[in-house]
């Protein structure tokens, strides 16, 4: 076990060091991050600063802010660990280093979804649970709602993973998929607010075509209380569902791949 707390250790400080040469792209970080923020809270303001609304969707203020801030950790969530492995792969593909990761006595999938960190975007995991944090503090939250959020968000984050993936392992076909992956990006700048917000046709896009609802909308859910069976369950079914598909087109990818050296 201590080895490989070791391990971590080293390759933590070795990122680190990779990232903060240069203090500017620290400071890039945290502008970004703070943009991030802005632009979520400014947009849940304008909702709620109409004259006489108090509820939109049938969602209070903190309710709604709950959502913004599974939204900012779920950005977090992918700046640090999942957008700078994705990205590698249509490179690695491009330039023929894919050899390399196919040849290696590791599980090609695993080694291509980790090996890659974002430190210096870690603080929107922080801003993300300050908001979370903050929004439950007035709000009538129970254990068992949080410990059914925490298992949601978990089904959440292994979602966001398989759709990233899925888009990224297009790149054995088509090379260059920076441009799905940023629309996917888009769309998922609904998930800051709550899903009822939306009109009907929206919302049964963004819960069972595009399921952006699951990600932030149903963990805020689940810790107020308010969550139905039906999504409860369907939520982890849904992120099975995905990572068998995705495991399965992953293996397809690289059963095709024509090696770059061949």
């Amino acid at each position: 076990m201590r080895r490989y707390l070791r391990l971590v250790r080293i390759f933590v400080g070795a990122t680190l060091s990779a990232q903060l040469e240069y203090r500017a792209n620290f400071l890039g970080a945290v502008l970004a991050s703070l943009g991030e923020v802005g632009v979520a809270l400014l947009g849940i303001s304008i909702l709620f600063g109409q004259p006489g609304v108090t509820q939109v969707g049938g969602w209070s203020f903190r309710e709604a802010l709950l959502v913004t801030g599974f939204f900012m950790l779920t950005e977090g969530v992918i700046s640090v660990f999942i957008q700078p492995n994705m990205s590698k792969i249509a490179e690695a593909v491009r330039t023929g280093n894919m050899d390399f990761t196919l040849l290696k006595p590791i599980d090609a999938q695993f080694n291509v979804s980790t090996r890659n960190l974002n430190v210096l975007r870690f603080p929107d995991l922080l801003i993300g649970l300050g908001l979370i944090g903050y929004a439950a503090s007035g709000l009538d939250v129970t254990p068992g709602g949080a410990l059914a959020a925490a298992m949601l968000y978990g089904s959440a984050v292994v979602i966001v993973y398989c759709i990233y993936l899925g888009l990224s392992t297009t790149a054995f076909w088509f090379v260059k998929t920076q441009n799905v992956t940023e629309l996917f990006s888009g769309v998922f700048g609904a998930a800051r607010f709550p899903v009822a917000a939306f009109p009907v046709p929206v919302r049964f896009v963004l819960t069972f075509v595009l399921p952006v609802a699951f990600i932030t909308t149903v963990p805020a859910q689940a810790l107020t209380g308010a969550l139905g069976g039906g999504l409860a369950l369907a939520s982890p079914l849904i992120a099975a569902g995905l990572f068998l598909g995705t495991r399965w087109f992953w293996r397809y990818a690289v059963a095709s791949y024509t090696s770059a050296s061949s």
